[in-house]
C-alpha cells in the first residue's frame, strides 16, 4: 500500500468494537499526512491533512475519533467516519514525542481479558458480532461515564491532560520533567499516568485530574520506555544505562533491578497476560523476563 511520500512513522488499526472485521489502518508519515486505509482492498480511503509538519504519533480512539500528534507542536482530532477536523489541540512549544489514551489497554486487548490469555494460541471462539459485542463491553468498563481523555509528552519537557472530544482546552498542564519526554502511558485501570523522560526519571501523574503523584528514581541515564503490567500495579521501565526496572506503583519503589542487556535498553513490553516481560536494545538482543 504506497501513497506516503516520506517515511511511516505511526501505525493504529481501527478498534474491535467499532469494526470486528479489523480491516481499517490508520498511518502517520513524516510527509504531515495521516491515511486511512482499507487493509482487505489494499486502498487508501482517506488523507487526513492539516499539520505542517512531521506526524509523530496516531490514535484510533473507541468513540469515533482519531487523534494525531506532530512535530509543528500540536494534536488534531479528526472524526474517522468522514475525515473531518474537529478541532486542534494547542499548547506545546516544542515538537509533541507520545500520546496516549486513557482507553489504550483496551483497545488494545479488544474482547480478550488477559487474565484468562494462554502462552498457546487458542482459535477464536464466537461471531464477529459476539467478539464485537464482548469488546464493547470492556471498552465501556474501563471508559466509564466521561470521554476518552488524551495525555500528550513534548520536547518542551511538559505533558498535557485534555478531553479532546469535548474541549480544545487542556485540563492540566503537567510540569516537573526536567528534560524531553520520551513516553507517556495511562495505566490499563486508567487511574494513573506514567511519563519517561530523559532526565532519567519515570514520574506518576493522576490519571483524572493530571496532579502530580511521585517521582521514580533509580536510573542512571535517559529512561526510554515504559509499559504497565496487566493489573495496573507494576511497571516497567528500560534505560540506556542498560538495565531495566520493575516498580510497584502503591508503594511507589523500586521492586526488581533487572541487569542483563550489554548496552541501551531502547524498547520495553509487558504481555497482556501479565507473565513476561520483552525487552530489546542496542545490543541486538531480545530478552524475555518471567515474572
Amino acid at each position: 500500500m504506497t501513497g506516503h511520500s516520506k517515511w511511516i512513522t505511526w501505525l493504529c488499526w481501527e478498534p474491535l468494537h467499532l469494526n470486528p472485521e479489523c480491516r481499517h489502518l490508520a498511518s502517520a508519515s513524516k510527509d504531515g499526512s495521516i491515511r486511512i486505509w482499507d487493509t482487505v482492498l489494499g486502498q487508501c480511503q482517506k488523507i487526513l491533512t492539516g499539520h505542517t509538519q512531521s506526524v509523530t504519533g496516531v490514535k484510533w480512539g473507541g468513540d469515533g475519533l482519531i487523534f494525531s500528534s506532530s512535530q509543528d507542536r500540536t494534536i488534531k482530532v479528526w472524526r474517522a467516519q468522514d475525515g473531518v477536523l474537529c478541532r486542534t489541540l494547542q499548547g506545546h512549544a516544542h515538537w509533541v514525542n507520545t500520546m496516549a489514551l486513557s482507553t489504550d489497554y483496551v483497545l488494545r486487548t479488544g474482547a480478550f481479558e488477559p487474565a484468562e490469555a494462554s502462552v498457546n494460541a487458542q482459535d477464536m471462539c464466537g461471531s464477529l458480532k459476539d467478539l464485537k459485542e464482548k469488546a464493547l463491553q470492556r471498552y465501556n468498563h474501563v471508559r466509564g461515564q466521561g470521554p476518552e481523555r488524551l495525555v500528550s509528552g513534548s520536547d518542551d519537557f511538559t505533558l498535557f491532560l485534555w478531553i479532546p472530544a469535548e474541549d480544545k482546552k487542556p485540563l492540566e498542564r503537567m510540569t516537573g520533567h526536567q528534560a524531553l519526554i520520551n513516553e507517556v502511558l495511562f495505566s490499563p485501570d486508567a487511574r494513573i499516568i506514567a511519563s519517561a523522560s530523559f532526565d532519567k526519571s519515570i514520574k506518576l501523574w493522576d490519571g483524572k485530574t493530571g496532579k502530580y503523584l511521585a517521582s521514580l528514581r533509580g536510573h542512571v541515564s535517559a529512561v526510554y520506555q515504559i509499559s504497565w503490567s496487566a493489573d495496573s500495579r507494576m511497571l516497567v521501565s528500560g534505560s540506556s544505562d542498560s538495565t531495566l526496572k520493575v516498580w510497584d506503583v502503591k508503594s511507589r519503589k523500586l521492586a526488581i533491578d533487572l541487569p542483563g542487556h550489554a548496552d541501551e535498553v531502547f524498547a520495553v513490553d509487558w504481555s497482556p497476560d501479565g507473565q513476561r516481560v520483552a525487552s530489546g536494545g542496542k545490543d541486538k538482543c531480545l530478552r524475555i523476563w518471567r515474572r
